[in-house]
């Protein structure tokens, strides 16, 4: 019998797209349809369908050749992973190119599904709700920028805007203004300027889509020495990058050693890319400029999403996803969400409500580096987390996360850890970190991490003792280990520690 595969989760899936755009061809085929949607396979073709149709009105016979074999090829991946749906979606170029409809019949026959041919008004809405996929309570504006159009869009507590569709995609705007990146500034500023959109990111966040400004934003990344290499939710002040894009726009990118990790088709657009942006946050004024990861394709996912699902919390839907694959009991995780709460109120911990989901989270995924060698846990907790696809996070929240199962696995010290990781977040959420990864470490003595037992522990505090309450039916989980740990939780919160033998305390 041949052997299932351990490491997926049941659902509707694989679940594959294609995006068909004006620069590449892409397949992504994730898992399945979920809150927090996670990819088995992504590729690109950089095609560049988009070349030349501002001079002549079609698709080029070359790009249109190279997007088929692509095409051709993705058919076959998708047949080998087993993909169940394929949905095929096409933005500006196709939609305005003369000869669009034949290349359309000729896609549908070798995909075997039918293109659709995204509208701008669409494709600004797919964008917006990718970010609301990707983001918990985004509030801003979302610039969708592509090889023929830009889409702007608002989104926000009343849910998402009307869309604006505009003539800045990167290669359209490269060809326009003949390769001239300081026509192509005065040209973006002149057509922002007219815009009914633009001045909505005033005092907001300016929601980056697309990959020429993801790859201007990793430059930046790159170049500032970050200490943490993920683009998603990578947040840079405006007026920062508002200067970092006037630099680009005077560099020869070609000699910029940072520079040589994008592709060279990718790079060629970087300063019209920058040109846009520039434009974008001088005229909308906005206060953050926050990248996504997540775009088009994860908002048709989100779209397809049943709405109960759609308003689940994408980071607790990643970590439960990501506890049921690695820990050794996903229900201790979800108990130890609760537990937690009751301790850091009899703690006199005051958390935000932003902080408690974080905390949830984090005693979600307290558990999935078990397999690894005692020794390197922490370790690889931490890095396993901090470099997770989790989406509806911001990096000081994933490096919260990250440092508290590092500290429950590790010990409450700091000598195996980098100090850029400091960094990323506040002193708050490092102090808070370090006290859950001591809570943590005590129920880990207690419980094995294995679910059923830890709802009846529990402590009382007063002016100078912290009293941990252990039911008399497991009184003989007392030990030198247990003691320790609760003494390391008690000094940090400037107390000294006891154990109780009995039931716990009313309220506690």
């Amino acid at each position: 019998m041949a052997l299932q595969p351990q490491g997926r989760l049941d659902g509707h899936g694989p679940f594959g797209v294609v995006d068909i755009g004006s620069n590449s061809v892409r397949l992504v085929v994730y898992e399945r349809l979920s809150r927090a949607p996670t990819p088995l396979f992504n590729e690109k073709a950089l095609c560049g369908l988009g070349r030349g149709i501002g001079e002549t009105g079609a698709l080029a016979e070359g790009a249109v050749e190279a997007s088929l074999a692509a095409l051709r090829r993705f058919r076959l991946m998708a047949d080998q992973m087993g993909v169940v749906e394929l949905v095929i979606m096409a933005t500006a170029a196709v939609r305005e190119a003369s000869n669009g409809p034949a290349f359309i019949a000729a896609v549908e026959e070798i995909c075997r599904a039918r293109v659709e041919v995204l509208s701008g008004e669409i494709e600004a809405r797919r964008a917006a709700l990718g970010i609301l996929s990707g983001f918990h309570n985004p509030d801003g504006l979302v610039g969708d920028m592509g090889g023929g159009s830009l889409e702007l869009v608002d989104v926000g507590q009343n849910g998402i805007g009307h869309g604006e569709t505009l003539p800045l995609g990167g290669i359209r705007l490269q060809e326009s203004v003949g390769g001239n990146v300081r026509r192509a500034l005065s040209h973006a500023h002149a057509v922002l300027d007219g815009s009914r959109m633009a001045r909505n990111a005033a005092g907001r966040d300016l929601f980056l889509v697309g990959g020429t400004w993801r790859n201007l934003a990793k430059l930046h990344m790159i170049e500032s020495a970050y200490p943490l290499n993920v683009m998603h939710a990578y947040a840079i002040e405006a007026q920062e990058m508002g200067l970092y894009c006037d630099d680009i726009l005077k560099r020869d990118l070609g000699a910029l050693d940072a520079a040589q990790s994008i592709s060279k088709a990718r790079r060629a657009l970087l300063p019209f890319g920058a040109a846009v942006l520039k434009a974008l946050i001088a005229i909308g004024g906005p206060k953050r400029i926050v990248v996504s990861a997540l775009g088009l394709r994860e908002g048709l996912l989100y779209e397809r999403l049943a709405e109960a699902e759609r308003e689940t919390d994408p980071l607790l839907a990643a970590a439960t996803e990501l506890a049921i694959l690695r820990s050794r009991s996903p229900e201790h995780g979800r108990e130890l969400g609760v537990w937690t709460e009751r301790v850091f109120a009899t703690l006199g911990v005051d958390e935000t409500e932003e902080e408690k989901r974080l905390r949830r989270a984090a005693c979600l995924l307290s558990d999935i580096g078990w397999r690894a060698h005692p020794d390197y846990r922490g370790t690889q907790s931490l890095n396993i987390i901090a470099h997770a696809a989790f989406v509806g996070l911001d990096h000081p929240g994933r490096a919260y996360l990250a440092l508290s199962s590092f500290y429950r696995h590790q010990g409450l010290v700091d000598e195996a850890l980098s100090p850029a990781i400091a960094t990323i977040t506040t002193p708050r959420l490092m102090e808070r970190a370090r006290l859950l990864g001591a809570l943590l470490r005590v129920d880990s003595v207690l419980t094995a991490s294995m679910n059923g037992l830890i709802g009846a522990i529990g402590f009382s505090l007063d002016a100078d003792m912290l009293c941990l309450h252990l039911p008399e039916s497991h009184r003989d989980l007392l030990g030198d280990r247990l003691r320790k740990r609760l003494g390391q939780l008690a000094r940090l919160i400037g107390r000294n520690s006891d154990i109780v033998i009995g039931p716990v305390p009313s309220g506690v």
